[in-house]
């Protein structure tokens, strides 16, 4: 699959060769149904080479599997039949590298997603001067353009919280993001205010991890947990990193940095005060 990250590709042949299994196919026998020689449904399932969604399409007729959610959700992480990516980041492929456009593919095919950010605002819940401000102190020198390309795609990233089926998003912050002035204070102000009118959508949940909570599991480094609708199998959890991002898929890590976002969230303060909060720091903030 040339338009997913690796981690996808092994995802999507984990659960074909569970759904072959369940129909009660070999898959030599898989692959005889379909006239295929068999290392290409072997080559599928270890995710060593990727599958168009035609052909995806066809393994799920083979193995009767009519729930159109899955069928829908495995068919979109084949990606398109000809490997290119077709979604709206596709216009900016000489402005961000492969993996972010990966990570902006999960974001946009997941249901739930689970983020603790210990620095900055969520790049779902940052305004355009805010995001403008993150980006140009994080690159150093990037060209005008450049930069409002980023810029552009950060906020395209939000419709995923607008559409008729929004992500649900849970996202727990360090108190320090919002005592750090990125950008200013006039530009942290308009950010908090933001984050309040968030807090008033019912798919969106702020919790905040005060100071005087001292330390605490997930204080050393941010991540995201993607999942996905009809199959846990999908879930993906996602470490960000200077020059790169680290996918985890194994169903140890999976649990791992579940039941850390839950303690965290423990610890945390509940979305009502978290919101008293950001307003309180908030009216500090004022010229």
């Amino acid at each position: 699959m040339g338009n997913g990250p690796v981690v996808r590709r092994r995802k999507l042949g984990e659960e074909l060769r569970t759904l072959r299994h369940s129909s009660g196919l070999t898959s030599q026998q898989a692959a005889s149904l379909l006239g295929w020689h068999q290392s290409k449904v072997s080559r599928i399932e270890t995710g060593a080479s990727g599958v168009s969604p035609a052909d995806v399409g066809r393994l799920l007729d083979a193995y009767a599997v009519d729930d159109p959610e899955l069928r829908t959700l495995l068919s979109a992480l084949a990606g398109s039949a000809d490997g290119r990516d077709t979604g709206w980041w596709h216009a900016y492929r000489g402005v961000i590298p492969p993996q972010y456009r990966d990570f902006i593919a999960l974001e946009a095919q997941a249901e739930t997603a689970r983020t603790l950010e210990t620095s900055v605002v969520p790049g779902l819940l940052q305004t355009a001067d805010y995001a403008r401000s993150v980006t140009e102190s994080a690159l150093d020198g990037i060209p005008g353009a450049h930069l409002d390309a980023l810029v552009e795609v950060r906020l395209a990233r939000q419709s995923v919280l607008r559409c008729d089926a929004p992500l649900r998003l849970t996202a727990v912050l360090d108190e320090a993001v919002l005592r750090r002035e990125v950008g200013g204070r006039r530009v942290m102000r308009a950010q908090l205010d933001h984050l309040v009118a968030m807090t008033e959508l019912p798919h969106v949940q702020i919790q905040l991890v005060p100071f005087s909570a001292g330390g605490y599991v997930g204080l050393t480094g941010p991540f995201v947990i993607f999942s996905f609708p009809t199959t846990s199998a999908l879930d993906v959890v996602v470490l960000d990193h200077l020059t790169r991002s680290h996918y985890l898929e194994r169903k140890e890590d999976l649990e791992a940095y579940g039941s850390a976002f839950r303690t965290m969230r423990g610890r945390a303060l509940s979305p009502e005060r978290s919101r008293d909060l950001i307003t309180a720091i908030r009216r500090e903030a004022r010229p």
